[in-house]
């Protein structure tokens, strides 16, 4: 299995265009030994030529340029992407669709919920029916596994994750199982197995032993402490209200890292608030010292 890392921010991307917290203003000015990222986006591939996108990030034409196995250039127009995954319904995850318009139809698997909000609150589906017949829908079920043709070698298993549905969404206060999903993903030609979260904010006994089969955990690195944006001053949510799980203190994200057994631990979508983006921060060496990894753009995995 082929993982390609297209984008490794949270919303917003790092820097974030209007942010001057100490880490945006840093890499600015070149005072903060850092990289800079754009919005969470992976692809996945079965052998290096066919890919399946996982979210469509607004920053999604910058990163297909950044990766040209996926313009392969084999005819006059081309793309070697031949389906498209959405694990939620949120702006920084499918705005990206509006940008692939010219390549439309695309094939579009998500839960029932997700497209709801797409037809409804966010209506793409029904903007993108004007481009050569939009978004053609596959539904993911929240039972068994599914397999899609343009990757056969990849088995998807959903993971039902709980979480708030995007304000526009006509549910946004009564959350649905299929509003965010976490993905197992096995490699049937004798490859590993992944296990993908860029949302994750609770963590039940179930899920645990689910994440405990995978031999890399691609999970949310979103914030380093539940309180960071107020202590940033650039919002008063805690992460846990938005549906994400700090890596610090009791409960976090490293604590359940350090009880799995998988050779691989990455994390994704991360905050420009968060301080694991400063390479020679004491967050940084912290994560180092329990062998977690932080997921970059561009960075490759093969399993």
């Amino acid at each position: 299995m082929h993982i390609q890392i297209l984008g490794s921010a949270a919303g917003g991307g790092f820097p974030q265009w209007n942010c001057n917290c100490r880490n945006c203003r840093g890499l600015r000015e070149g005072t903060l030994n850092a990289r800079a990222r754009t919005q969470s986006s992976i692809a996945l591939s079965d052998n290096g030529v066919d890919w399946i996108l996982c979210n469509a990030s607004p920053d999604i034409r910058a990163q297909l340029e950044a990766f040209p196995v996926l313009q392969p250039a084999r005819k006059s127009r081309d793309t070697a992407i031949g389906a498209i995954i959405l694990l939620d319904s949120q702006i920084d995850h499918t705005t990206g669709l509006l940008s692939l318009r010219e390549g439309c139809p695309h094939e579009v698997w998500c839960t029932e919920m997700v497209h709801q909000d797409l037809t409804t609150g966010f209506p793409l589906f029904n903007m993108l029916e004007h481009w050569n017949g939009g978004l053609r829908w596959n539904p993911i079920g929240l039972e068994g596994s599914f397999v899609i043709p343009a990757c056969p070698g990849l088995r998807f298993t959903p993971i039902p994750l709980r979480s708030a549905a995007p304000p526009y969404s006509p549910h946004r206060h009564d959350p649905h199982p299929g509003d965010n999903l976490g993905l197992l993903v096995e490699d049937l030609n004798g490859g590993g197995t992944l296990f993908y979260a860029p949302g994750l904010g609770q963590v039940s006994d179930a899920l645990r032993q689910t994440m405990a089969r995978a031999d890399c955990l691609l999970v949310d690195g979103t914030l380093w402490r539940d309180d960071e944006m107020r202590v940033c001053e650039v919002g008063d949510k805690l992460g846990s209200e938005m549906g994400h799980l700090p890596q610090s203190g009791e409960g976090g994200m490293l604590e359940l890292l350090d009880g799995l057994a998988a050779p691989r631990k990455v994390l994704i979508h991360i905050n420009n608030t968060n301080p694991i983006l400063d390479e020679d921060s004491a967050e940084r060496a912290q994560l180092a010292a329990h062998g977690v990894e932080v997921a970059f753009d561009g960075m490759s995995i093969t399993l």
